[in-house]
């Protein structure tokens, strides 16, 4: 499969210069959603067919490897398949956790999490799932009876337990997180992106948290480092499929899409297996 042409100026730009020198590309991807499909329980995700294998062949043909995720890292990489994919990184909880060559390290628990995890028994009512991060907590609506309605009525109170506890709230595919302030996937993107010295940089996500990596990437745009960013379309969050340089058909076409680069980046290298 060719890679696809993307839809705007700077994207392709930026696809284009991780082409022309891989070496020092950085190429970062949510897992939920863009990886893994979504499923009502986050405990049974589990990654795309394929994608764990496209990482791989990536993963000696690039600078840096990595997933941000709002999971737990260990989680994440345990779900996906992906603890044999050498080099990868692995930044959980926004990035407030790194797994790399198998060793964990984590910030401390942020202040307010253990009042939240009291208040909030209190206003959950049926089909509403509480997952505990650990540094965070997300309140998912979607086994609900009428999820877009539970998202609804749970934002006023969520948001007094945000504004009590010193956390923030955010929204993502019906669901609702309480997590420390300043917590956020663009961060954790433009800090590696420093630590990694990263030329250019391709960020592939599904959800509205997603979006802050989005303008992650458009900041280094701004400085001088192509980029480019890939959306996981989804009818739940259409803004991202809206602020993307290219919008591919949820996780398998996001396999699809670095199933291609890797075999572009071989073939420009000359290792395309069997040949």
């Amino acid at each position: 499969m060719p890679l696809p042409r993307f839809r705007t100026p700077a994207g392709q730009a930026g696809i284009d210069a991780i082409r022309a020198a891989p070496n020092g590309a950085l190429i970062a991807s949510d897992f939920d959603g863009t990886l893994s499909p979504i499923v009502a329980d986050p405990a049974q995700a589990r990654s795309h067919p394929g994608a764990a294998q496209a990482l791989s062949r990536l993963a000696p043909l690039v600078g840096t490897l990595a997933i941000i995720t709002g999971r737990p890292a260990d989680d994440a990489v345990a779900l996906g398949g992906l603890s044999g994919i050498p080099g990868l990184i692995v930044l959980g909880h926004y990035g407030a956790e790194r797994w790399e060559a198998g060793t964990l390290t984590a910030a401390p628990v942020p202040a307010g999490l253990a009042e939240a995890r009291r208040l909030l028994p209190e206003i959950v009512g049926p089909g509403i799932r509480i997952e505990d991060k650990g540094t965070a907590i997300a309140v998912h609506t979607r086994q609900a009876p009428d999820p877009a309605a539970a998202l609804a009525t749970l934002r006023e109170p969520l948001e007094h337990i945000a504004e009590r506890t010193s956390l923030a709230l955010e929204p993502g595919r019906l669901v609702l997180e309480l997590r420390p302030p300043g917590m956020d996937k663009g961060a954790a993107l433009q800090e590696l992106a420093t630590e990694r010295n990263g030329r250019s940089v391709m960020f592939c996500g599904d959800d509205l948290g997603d979006l802050a990596a989005f303008a992650a990437v458009r900041a280094l745009r701004g400085a001088g480092v192509p980029g480019c960013t890939v959306a996981s379309a989804s009818p739940e969050a259409r803004e991202v499929a809206d602020a993307a340089d290219l919008v591919v058909d949820g996780p398998a076409g996001v396999v699809a899409l670095l199933t291609a680069l890797a075999g572009a980046l071989e073939e420009a290298r000359g290792s395309v297996p069997g040949s």
